[in-house]
């Protein structure tokens, strides 16, 4: 972490995040901070959303497109994002990602593979259900 200190602002964070297991945004996170700490900025969550993310205390879930979520679960895990809604779930049953040996692609170094599912969260497919009722 660019700093070292763990701040009462980012020690919050930290714990509000880890509470929930829902991926929220940084505004997200800052709603549910700020009901306990008022007086807390936006830039103060976002920043150090992105220091916690840097140091490896928390994933950040960024795709091209989309808002970035995070995820108090550091661990490395799957994720499922709703197609239709952008929710995230955690992977009960994940799958073995391929070996990046050998994989070459002009002008890339491979680093590493990311496997993220598509799919509907529940509330999509059912409201998909009653539309079509």
């Amino acid at each position: 972490m660019a700093e070292n200190r763990m701040t009462k602002q980012r020690a919050l964070i930290l714990e509000v995040l880890r509470s929930v297991d829902s991926h929220p945004t940084a505004d997200e996170v800052y709603g549910m901070v700020r009901r306990r700490m008022p007086r807390i900025s936006l830039g103060t969550v976002y920043r150090n959303l992105e220091l916690l993310a840097g140091a490896g205390k928390i994933l950040r879930l960024d795709r091209a497109g989309s808002q970035k979520h995070f995820d108090g679960n550091s661990a490395p895990h799957q994720h499922v994002r709703c197609r239709v809604c952008g929710r995230i779930g955690d992977v009960m049953n994940p799958v073995a990602l391929p070996d990046t040996e050998g994989v070459v692609s002009p002008g890339f170094r491979t680093e590493g593979v990311e496997l993220e599912f598509i799919g509907l969260c529940d509330a999509c497919r059912e409201g998909a259900a009653s539309k079509s009722a």
